[in-house]
This record gives C-alpha cells, sequence and structure tokens, in this order.
C-alpha cells in the first residue's frame, strides 16, 4: 500500500479542525441555562391507559395511565382519592411518564369505580397541574356516570376548603354518618371546588367532613358540612360551541351534542361543633398562692377538689381559696388563703371532675393529684446587707397610653384578686384654666372577662381634655390583705378628627338581627358593631386599611354561633363586604353593602382570604383583585360614573356623610365552576 506523503499545510489544517471540535464540544458540556423556545404552561396530557376510560368488566387491581411528558405526583396519599372508598389506601406511584395506582381491598361486583387524582399530577419540568383528572371503569357490563359538583367554604371565614373529603350515602339512619363510610368520595382543589363522579340515579345525602382519622366518616370532634335535604342528580342534553381556527387565521363557530351534569352549584360551609371530650386536661401550681386546673371541655358544672392529708383533710379546697373562672368553666385557678395550705409545698388533692366515656356520656370520675412548688433560688445576701425585706405591696396598672382613645374607658388592673376598693380613694381629675378639678366618674363595675382583677373607670370623656386618674394608697386591697401604693396616670383624650368614621347601609338582611365586624389586614375582628334597622355606624375608628364581614345573628344572643349536625342547624350565615377599606383621618365614608350583589365565594377579598392557591413562580392568581384606579382621597375610581366610585368620602368640615353610587367591583370563582349564590 502507497504511504500519503505529509504536507505541514495539512498537518495545520487538521490540527485546526480538532481544536475547534474540542472546543465547541467543552462548550457543550459546559453548564449553563439554555436559552430560546417558549415556557412550557402545558400541563400533562392523557395519552392512555388500562383500563381506558369507562371501560366495562375489567377484573384487575392494577390501573396504569400514561401521559405525554414525564410527570410527578403532588401529595398522593392524600390527594388521590378512590371510590367507592377503600378500607385499605391504595398505593399510588410514578415513575416517568407513567402512573399506576394498586387497589388493596376486593374489587365490588357490578360496581363503577372512579380513581380521582384531583390536582396531584404535575408535569416534573415546570409542575403545571393536571386539575380534575380521573378515570372511571366498571366491574359490570353497566358504567353509572351522572355527578355532583360544587364548592366547600369555611362558614365563619369563606375561605376556600382545600383537599377537605366530600361524601354521601343514599339511604341514612341515625347512626350512619359517624359509623358507615361514605359509599362514594371526592376532595376539594385549591379552590374548594369537588365534582363526585359515577352515580347511579337516587336521591343522596351530601356532606364535607375533615376526616382527620382517615376513616371515611364523621367524628364530632372533625369539621363538618351539610345541605340537609337529599340531591337528584340528573343530566341533560345540550349544543356545545366550539371556537375553530383555520390556517389563514380566521376563527369560526361549531356546535355539537353535549350532556351537562346537575346539580353543579351546591355549595357547603363547613364548621365544628365544638364538640370536646371532657376530661381533666391539665393541673399545675403557677406560684405558691395558686393551683390551677384545666377541662378539656365546657361545663355547667364545676369539679369538685377535697384536701388529702394534714389537719384539714376532708375539707373542700373552697372553703380555703377563692376561685377565679372563665365563663365556661374550663379553666380554673383556686387563690389559696390558709396559711397552712400556702406553706405546703407538696398540697395533694382530690378531684371529682365530669369525664367523656367511650359512648360519648358524660360520668364521673375520681383524680388524686399533688401539686408542687419549688421556691426559686433566692440570691446571697452580702454580708453587711442587714436591711429588712421590701413591704409586699399591691401592684396596679391601667389600659390606657398617653393619648387615650375617646371611645374607650379606663381599666384599672391587678395581679391577684381584688377584695375591697375604697372609692373615695379612686379620683379623675382634668385640667381646666391650669387647675386639676374632679371629674364625675360613673359607678365602679367589673370586666365581664376578667371580674375578680378588672375594674372599668368609665367617665364621659372630653376631646382633647388632659385628665389625672389617681388611686390613693391602701384603696385597693386584695385578698391577702395586701394594699397598693399611691398610683397615678396622666393622658390626653384624642380629637374627633385624628379618626375616621364608618356607616354602611345594609341591604337584604330582613328583620334578623345583624353584627358587623370590622376587620384588620389579618381578618381579625376590631370592633363589632349591631346594625340598627339595617344601618350601622362604627365612629372613632383610627387611620388605616381595614375590612368588613357580618353575620346574620339568628338567634339574637350577640355572637356568632356554630351548627349542629344532629339537630340539622346550620352555622349563622356569614358575609364580606367585597372591597377593602381605606380610612383616613377627619373622613366619615358610608357604603352601600348589598350582601347578595356578589358570589358568595367572590365576596372576600383577596388581600385577606388566607387560602389562596399554590402558584409557580412568575405565575398570577386568575382569582386576585384586578388593579384598581384611586382618586386622591383614596377612594376607587369607577369612569363610567361622574362622581368617581362607590362611596363618597367627605371632610367632616363639610357636613358629615355624603351621597353614594353603586359600581361594585369584584373576582369570580375559576378553574372549573361558576360563582355560587346562596340562595335568598
Amino acid at each position: 500500500m502507497r504511504r500519503k506523503k505529509t504536507d505541514s499545510r495539512h498537518t495545520t489544517g487538521a490540527f485546526i479542525i480538532v481544536a475547534t471540535l474540542t472546543m465547541i464540544m467543552c462548550a457543550c458540556a459546559s453548564m449553563g441555562r439554555p436559552e430560546g423556545g417558549a415556557r412550557d404552561e402545558t400541563p400533562p396530557v392523557y395519552v392512555r391507559s388500562n383500563p381506558s376510560p369507562s371501560q366495562r368488566e375489567y377484573d384487575r387491581q392494577r390501573i396504569d395511565v400514561w401521559f405525554d411528558e414525564n410527570i410527578q405526583l403532588d401529595d398522593a396519599f392524600n390527594k388521590v382519592i378512590v371510590s367507592p372508598t377503600q378500607t385499605t389506601a391504595p398505593v399510588v406511584r410514578s415513575l416517568g411518564k407513567h402512573v399506576y395506582v394498586e387497589l388493596r381491598d376486593s374489587l365490588q361486583p357490578n360496581t363503577t369505580y372512579t380513581i380521582d387524582f384531583a390536582d396531584a399530577i404535575k408535569d416534573l419540568n415546570e409542575g403545571n397541574i393536571l386539575d380534575g383528572f380521573a378515570l372511571d371503569f366498571s366491574t359490570g357490563k353497566d358504567l353509572d356516570t351522572l355527578r355532583i359538583s360544587g364548592m366547600v367554604l369555611e362558614a365563619r371565614t369563606l375561605e376556600p376548603a382545600q383537599g377537605m373529603m366530600v361524601g354521601l350515602y343514599s339511604s341514612m339512619t341515625d347512626t350512619t354518618l359517624t359509623t358507615l363510610p361514605f359509599e362514594r368520595v371526592a376532595r376539594t382543589n385549591q379552590y374548594g371546588q369537588f365534582t363526585i363522579r359515577n352515580l347511579k340515579p337516587g336521591n343522596y345525602t351530601l356532606f364535607a367532613v375533615n376526616d382527620v382519622n382517615r376513616d371515611n366518616h364523621w367524628d364530632r370532634s372533625e369539621d363538618i358540612a351539610f345541605i340537609g335535604k337529599t340531591i337528584s342528580p340528573y343530566v341533560e342534553d345540550i349544543m356545545v360551541s366550539d371556537t375553530l381556527r383555520t390556517d389563514d387565521g380566521t376563527d369560526s363557530i361549531a356546535t355539537r351534542p353535549g350532556v351537562a351534569y346537575f346539580p353543579n352549584d351546591v355549595l357547603l360551609t363547613w364548621f365544628n361543633e365544638n364538640f370536646r371530650s371532657q376530661y381533666l386536661r391539665d393541673h399545675a401550681r403557677p406560684e405558691r398562692r395558686r393551683v390551677t386546673i384545666g377541662m378539656g371541655a365546657p361545663s355547667d358544672t364545676l369539679p369538685t377538689l377535697t384536701i388529702v392529708g394534714g389537719s384539714l383533710d376532708g375539707q373542700l379546697i373552697t372553703d380555703h381559696a377563692v376561685l377565679q373562672k372563665n365563663p365556661t368553666n374550663d379553666t380554673l385557678s383556686y387563690w389559696l388563703r390558709t396559711p397552712e395550705l400556702i406553706a405546703t409545698d407538696s398540697l395533694l388533692l382530690d378531684i371529682r371532675h365530669e369525664f367523656t366515656d367511650s359512648l360519648d356520656r358524660i360520668s364521673w370520675a375520681n383524680d388524686t393529684i399533688r401539686f408542687f412548688w419549688k421556691e426559686p433560688k433566692q440570691k446571697k445576701k452580702k454580708d453587711n446587707d442587714t436591711l429588712p425585706p421590701p413591704i409586699e405591696l399591691l401592684p396596679l396598672k391601667v389600659t390606657s397610653t398617653a393619648a387615650h382613645d375617646i371611645y374607650a374607658p379606663l381599666h384599672l388592673v391587678t395581679q391577684t384578686p381584688i377584695a375591697s376598693v375604697d372609692t373615695l380613694g379612686v379620683r379623675l381629675q382634668t385640667m381646666v384654666d391650669s387647675v386639676w378639678t374632679d371629674v364625675p366618674v360613673k359607678p365602679l363595675a367589673s370586666d365581664p372577662l376578667n371580674p375578680m382583677m378588672d375594674i372599668v373607670i368609665d367617665f364621659d370623656r372630653t376631646p382633647g381634655a388632659k385628665y389625672r386618674f389617681t388611686v390613693d394608697s391602701t384603696a385597693v386591697t386584695d385578698i391577702y390583705g395586701i394594699h397598693n401604693k399611691e398610683f397615678t396616670h396622666e393622658f390626653t383624650v384624642r380629637q374627633p378628627e385624628e379618626y375616621s368614621n364608618l356607616r354602611f347601609n345594609i341591604l337584604n338582611t330582613d328583620s334578623t338581627d345583624v353584627i358587623v365586624e370590622l376587620l384588620d389586614g389579618s381578618d381579625k375582628p376590631v370592633r363589632t358593631i349591631k346594625a340598627q334597622n339595617g344601618v350601622v355606624t362604627i365612629p372613632y375608628i383610627n387611620p388605616g386599611t381595614y375590612y368588613a364581614r357580618l353575620f346574620l345573628d339568628a338567634n339574637g344572643n350577640g355572637k356568632w354561633d356554630t351548627g349542629n349536625v344532629t339537630d340539622s342547624i346550620q352555622p349563622e350565615e356569614v358575609y364580606y363586604y367585597n372591597q377593602k377599606l381605606d380610612l383616613k383621618a377627619n373622613w366619615d365614608i358610608e357604603q352601600r353593602w348589598d350582601i347578595y350583589e356578589f358570589a358568595l365565594d367572590a365576596q372576600k377579598p383577596y388581600a385577606i382570604k388566607q387560602n389562596k392557591p399554590k402558584l409557580k413562580k412568575g405565575e398570577t392568581d386568575p382569582n386576585a383583585d384586578a388593579d384598581v384606579e384611586y382618586d386622591e382621597w383614596g377612594e376607587p375610581i369607577d369612569r363610567n360614573d361622574p362622581r368617581y366610585g362607590r362611596g363618597t368620602g367627605n371632610n367632616r368640615g363639610n357636613g358629615g356623610f355624603g351621597n353614594f353610587g353603586n359600581a361594585l367591583g369584584g373576582f369570580q370563582q375559576s378553574g372549573g365552576n361558576e360563582a355560587i349564590q346562596r340562595r335568598r
């Protein structure tokens, strides 16, 4: 074979080619983010499955599903749910583009099964969620196809219930709900929406349950919602419109036959009955002179505490102590008064108390509890420290600052229960022409929330006036005979111009008592006022951003009441004002509030909603409040209204409350269901 003659030019060229290829390979191997291409915003697409959708006479306990891209499962143990309900939880796994479900319970004959994945499936790279995916099959020749859809909200706050079980029964007895598993179930998605699929024709009783112990039925301590009447699913033939786009970009509308499943607007509002088992929850001796008892549930009956041992053996503790309790009798403090008990480091008490037995009946039990007290270590005295110990005095404080709110009385608070108050030693004065002048004080009263340690000092407050509150030494005496030292607090009542006033004209509440709650940015009430003839005025509000809700006080007790399943009592209805309230100093704001103007799920402002859907980076919630344009006074502008806004804010120097338009905005629930209206 003839050898080629090597040419230096060829060698150099080859070297350049090799070097170039090496650089390209290194560049390809280096780490970096690839550029170009649109971001994947499409969820995984179903390709095939075994069984195929709606397959009949399927007899295997394994279900396999394939998608068009690699997927991952999010909390499949809680989100993936099987109907009929399973005694043993199924195994759910994913690998690449494949998901499989293995049922542990034996298949029932002639039964339609549903594997509801809810929003557990998403693609591996971008996390796009395939929401509402479900697969059905039948072990017999027939396939049940009816559905019930709706939404679950929390009754008190209208928060969407996420991941809550919704189940039904085709027949009910008094014990079905607490003993038998639901026949068919679904879970709510991030928006609180649900669909129970593959139902037979018939009448069903529907519930939503926070199934904490995963027994597929309700236990009295769990959250629950119910309708109170049976539901009959049905289907209607409809014409479905599709938009078709040709290659040249022209759109056309095509119609085709379809079906719609009803009902699709069931609204459930969940609550908790606040049922708690009664038992001796805790006990303590936080200080030498006090022992505490905590019970598991409220009660009308107090436990009985009997002294064990010593010279007082067999005597009731209430003969030697002062009882301080909360209104529900489940938090009890016994302030010991007898020196022998106070001096005992190890106090033994027999406690006879209520407890809930295995049948949820109230019975009585006895427990013998020892209450220990150990003195804290004392600092060592110096050799030249011969001073006597300081005299113990009763500390006093007031719930007031130097700038006192115009609407609030004073509260005088102690650390131990009060035995007596010398009213002649309690004085309130105001500065008039540089001279302190006495001010009449209304009769002293105890605060209902802390009656033994909180005294209310109420008086007619003059805006801008300076006051001095004085308690003479020994004017207040506690149950141990300890007196206070002289106490003085000076303050100035704030001016009305520092506040905002708010008034609501409330529509469609009929004659039911209406309680309005002014809320802060954490959805917590800061003021609560009862409406009068559909109008509520909330005066003296500190400037800031607020929200509002109301509840219909059906029993007129002035507080929101939960529901009761046994007595078929629904929780009291709650409604939110749809917009935030930007309140400014020295302004009066009046608003029109029609409680039925917006769908219930669209009422709560997005800013204070707690159960927001989980979003990917850069994604926005379609239910978030749209951008709102505000005028110079902070009021939202409606460009179709020459008055610019839903309401008018008026400077109090210009004559008080004004007239108001009605251009309320709002958002609608997305994700498959239309907004759901509460029935009037």
